[in-house]
């Protein structure tokens, strides 16, 4: 019986610990960098809660240190809750929001699903016209499209922006969704073709089920788009019974030179709640969704 002998090179235990130091460092810096980076972003939204919770007489005494809230209070919670203005605030945004979403994603859906699948000729050039159409900024679009719906007389009507935010949301959504139709197997569509499927029961049986991490993420983008858009509710609309959360908290909020910031920090915290919620329980979906559609046949 012969015995066999492990012989470690002399120089694999300085190689392995120089590997170790440098997985460590740069474990540490990766901690530093995103610990950097949460306190940029946790540290406004922080000032932002503390700030809401603090009374009117305790922001003007300036005493004390700023982070910390002495007296807590829901008294500028409980007066935009009460506020006419605020709930129409909302309500506007909200029947925005809803028809922006709806109009957005049945016309990506449709879009996506006829440049990736029809293939009819110029389908790939259309699809990258698309999508160089999101990279337009806004800022210089809206200067046209003011001239368009003057022209129509919806200027100072919140409906307004159900036509104005799909021009932002659709461009990028079509090419989200044609990215998830196009990974899909073509041979589903020859099987359902056979079966004698037509194109409506091939999207609505098949492409929907299979794309739904896609269509989450569309719909995720369509109603950031919508909710949190300031540029373009600041110029068609001026009136307080038309305007949304994001133009309204800052026009009905501030007299002149007069900051109600109490409420106006309140006001943030609200409208910044649907997204916060949406978001908490759809991105679950949607990384759900990407595991599970990497297995469907």
């Amino acid at each position: 019986m012969s015995a066999t002998s492990t012989t470690i090179a002399p120089g694999a235990r300085p190689h392995r610990a120089s590997l170790h130091r440098q997985r460590m460092w740069a474990l540490w810096g990766s901690y530093a960098a995103l610990s950097v980076f949460v306190v940029m972003f946790l540290v406004p939204p922080f000032y932002t809660v503390i700030t809401s919770l603090k009374s009117s007489a305790e922001m003007s005494a300036q005493a004390g240190n700023p982070w910390v809230v002495q007296h807590p209070t829901l008294e500028n919670f409980t007066y935009l809750l009460s506020y006419p203005n605020f709930q129409q605030f909302f309500i506007n945004s909200v029947e925005v929001t809803v028809l922006v979403v709806v109009v957005t994603m049945v016309i990506s859906v449709l879009a996506a699903f006829s440049l990736s699948r029809m293939g009819f000729w110029g389908s790939q050039t259309l699809a990258t016209g698309v999508f160089l159409t999101y990279l337009i900024p806004a800022s210089l679009l809206f200067i046209p499209l003011f001239q368009i719906v003057g022209s129509v007389g919806l200027i100072n009507n919140v409906f307004c922006l159900v036509l104005l935010f799909p021009t932002l949301s659709v461009p990028f959504c079509t090419w989200i969704m044609i990215g998830y139709f196009s990974s899909i197997p073509k041979e589903l569509d020859e099987a359902a073709l056979i079966d004698g499927a037509g194109y409506l029961q091939m999207l609505w049986r098949i492409f929907i089920p299979v794309a739904m991490p896609g269509i989450i993420a569309a719909t995720i983008f369509a109603f950031t788009v919508s909710w949190g858009s300031f540029l373009y509710p600041l110029a068609y609309l001026y009136t307080t019974n038309q305007m949304v959360l994001t133009v309204g908290i800052v026009s009905d909020l501030i007299r002149g030179d007069v900051f109600q910031w109490g409420k106006i920090m309140a006001a943030c915290v609200l409208a910044a709640a649907p997204p916060i919620v949406i978001y908490a329980f759809l991105m679950d979906y949607y990384i759900a969704g990407l595991t599970a559609g990497a297995t469907k046949g």
